[in-house]
């Protein structure tokens, strides 16, 4: 019996991902899954066990996949209304990091590489336009970013204590930084009072 659902869960789970029609969003979570989610996770072990090897090939993971995904920003809109973009987007990330296929590897060896060999020079110029212009707006806005993080912060505290408070209704609640103080109502009228 178990075995049955099993079989079926699967055989279910492929056609919703192989169906060209209404799959966009399991096709496109699975492409965040095996393009980003994954890979993060690799990196983390790759970089905690020091492991040199595997750093280098999730490198080259990286560089392909921040090309691609440079690429794909301007192309997006158009390529995706084309038929089974999304599970060709699949194939391709499964592709990049396949150790059997070396498809990062191979994506920056015969093309990442030799470009940036070639344009190193202007791109570096450009990234230190791009980083001189970059500091001047941060100068600049220093007040509003500040202020920015000031209330980013605050939204994250009430949101941890509203979560906390979520998950232990037994405690008493704390005061947020947004909400101030609570107060009873009889303490209320007796500031009026004075």
């Amino acid at each position: 019996m178990i075995a049955t659902l099993r079989n079926m869960q699967n055989s279910v789970g492929l056609r919703l991902l192989l169906c060209p029609l209404g799959s966009n969003i399991v096709i496109r979570t699975a492409c965040c899954s095996v393009g980003i989610a994954l890979p993060v996770y690799s990196t983390f072990k790759a970089i905690e066990r020091k492991d040199q090897n595997e750093q280098q090939r999730l490198l080259l993971y990286w560089a392909a996949y921040g090309s691609f995904s440079i690429v794909e920003v301007f192309s997006d809109k158009l390529l995706s209304w084309f038929p089974l973009y999304y599970h060709v987007k699949f194939a391709f990330l499964v592709w990049l990091q396949l150790p059997s296929t070396d498809g990062a590897k191979q994506l920056y060896t015969n093309h990442l590489r030799p470009f940036f060999l070639r344009h190193q020079v202007r791109i570096d110029q450009i990234m230190g336009i791009a980083y001189g212009e970059m500091l001047k707006l941060i100068s600049a806005h220093q007040t509003e970013i500040q202020f920015a993080r000031n209330v980013f912060v605050k939204i994250m505290g009430a949101a941890d204590q509203m979560l906390r408070g979520a998950m232990k209704p037994d405690q008493p609640r704390q005061n947020t930084a947004i909400e101030g103080p609570l107060r009873s109502p009889d303490t209320h009228s007796d500031h009026h009072n004075d």
